[in-house]
């Protein structure tokens, strides 16, 4: 059956003009679309791939982005370097990018509208797992396939992992990269001692400083990264057209933005309580429910993921293969093709090409 069929809302969307590409990008199709949900919300959801027909793919490819930066931002820059989305599709697989709920142009809760110290953390795994469902659901339709491969990013993983230990059946091939899990109860930022942890209450979520969401600002998103990259001449390491493009998009992503200043975007803050939890080495999934090839990627220089959530997956998973990185960032799909962008985007395109044994 059509998918145009089933999801009538579906066709609307993806009729909407087609988002700005960089110059010198092979010829790609991209085309909106939103799944509508149950509760009567709905998720964004890009499709980028080659022109033709779906059955000309390698295989569909879903990218769930982490925290804070929705899909478009994380995944699908207008420059050059700065879109895994249009490398994989150039590739020959239909991907698709995902704005989970809370974030960019998919359904935000109510209470996101009222100060963030009115609601607990929004969006935890569970309500994340669910989301990746009812996308997968669509994209099963959509591309006439029975299981679609994942690749997270950072808190992406975490929750990739945790819908594919659930629904092994639908997924194809799961990459995670910078991702934590496990296997360790220290964390140097984001355990005891940190601004997450509650001062009263050691070894919990400092869920009055965080609230249901928190706001940030474009200069917020290059502090962590800046300090990671080891030149002074943060150029030399990434590219300014995408660092640029990355702050536009991000901003871009919250339509009440510019409504505070200086200008500021929302994102959920469940995804920090669920971070601050493993963190402490509280597990919301178990690596070896999952049967299908793993490909764990980690950066040296990753400030999120610790050596020990890479290895534990590694050890866990039945089918799973590590990759290190060593002087690579945590944004090492948006740095330079020489600060480990190549040796990464290399990586996840063999691991989604290759034929299982």
């Amino acid at each position: 059956m059509s998918h145009f069929t089933a999801f009538p809302l579906v066709l609307a969307a993806a009729m909407m003009a087609a988002a700005p590409v960089p110059a010198g990008e092979p010829d790609l199709v991209r085309a909106d679309r939103f799944v509508e949900l149950s509760t009567g919300e709905r998720l964004f959801v890009r499709e980028v791939r080659r022109p033709g027909a779906a059955t000309e793919a390698n295989s569909s490819v879903l990218l769930i982005h982490g925290a804070r930066v929705p899909g478009v931002a994380s995944f699908d820059l207008p420059v050059a370097g700065g879109s895994l989305a249009a490398d994989l599709a150039a590739d020959g697989h239909l991907v698709y990018v995902l704005d989970l709920r809370g974030y960019g142009a998919s359904s935000r809760p109510a209470a996101m509208d009222r100060p963030p110290d009115k609601s607990a953390p929004l969006m935890r795994t569970e309500d994340v797992v669910a989301d990746i469902s009812a996308a997968v659901d669509a994209i099963a339709k959509w591309s006439d396939v029975s299981r679609v491969s994942l690749v997270g990013w950072a808190t992406g993983g975490h929750w990739a992992g945790a819908y594919a230990s659930r629904f092994p059946q639908t997924v194809d091939r799961l990459i995670l990269y910078n991702t934590l899990y496990g296997g360790s109860d220290q964390h140097p930022t984001l355990g005891t001692g940190s601004p997450l942890e509650n001062p009263d209450r050691p070894g919990t979520f400092n869920v009055h400083a965080f609230g249901g969401y928190r706001l940030s600002t474009r200069p917020s998103l290059f502090t962590a990264w800046d300090d990671s990259i080891p030149v002074a001449d943060k150029a030399q390491w990434r590219d300014p057209a995408v660092a640029a493009a990355y702050g536009d998009a991000a901003l871009a992503s919250d339509e009440t933005a510019s409504t505070r200043q200086p200008p500021s975007f929302r994102s959920p803050s469940g995804a920090m309580a669920d971070s601050f939890e493993l963190a402490f080495d509280r597990r919301q999934w178990s690596a070896a429910a999952l049967t299908m090839p793993v490909l764990v990627i980690r950066s040296g220089r990753d400030f999120w993921s610790r050596p020990e959530d890479a290895k534990t997956i590694v050890d866990e998973a039945p089918k799973a293969e590590r990759l290190d990185i060593p002087d690579a960032t945590h944004f090492m799909h948006l740095d330079r093709e020489a600060a480990g962008r190549g040796v990464f985007l290399d990586a996840v395109k063999r691991f989604l090409d290759r034929q299982e044994e």
